[in-house]
């Protein structure tokens, strides 16, 4: 999409509009505008989501006990599933017991969600949450 914009006005209660001015200072917006487009840009990819017919990505963050017996294993096999495409894993020690890994995937929604909840049930994995995200061209 090209970078034309359009102005517009809204009318909002006066407390959503302090709420908004709340979360420019405290996320660093340097705009209502800016604020806004962010807004509906995450409406955009939930509903990608929702739909499930196009391709999204996510990215799944796992905390694990590296010690685990055969948790690693496990977590590769279910990476090479063929329904997925692994664009890139990171592998990060965080100390002797504990990994962190993101894993970044895409495919059809229900595809990255199938192996987010297969990957976080393994036993060993101590934390585990999908970012979803999607091509945007807006």
């Amino acid at each position: 999409m090209g970078d034309k914009l359009v102005r517009f006005s809204i009318t909002i209660p006066k407390e959503l509009l302090e709420y908004i001015d709340k979360n420019l200072i405290n996320k660093g917006y340097s705009s209502r505008s800016e604020f806004i487009r962010d807004l509906v840009r995450e409406t955009i990819v939930n509903d990608r989501w929702s739909e499930g017919k196009d391709e999204v990505v996510g990215v799944l963050t796992v905390i694990y006990d590296h010690h685990k017996r055969e948790l690693t294993q496990k977590m590769i096999d279910l990476q090479h599933s063929k329904y997925i495409n692994i664009i890139c894993t990171t592998h990060v020690h965080l100390d002797h017991h504990n990994c962190l890994e993101t894993i970044i995937i895409s495919g059809k929604p229900s595809e990255i969600e199938s192996i987010s909840v297969k990957i976080s049930g393994l036993k060993g994995v101590k934390f585990a949450k999908l970012t979803k995200t999607s091509k945007l061209e807006i």
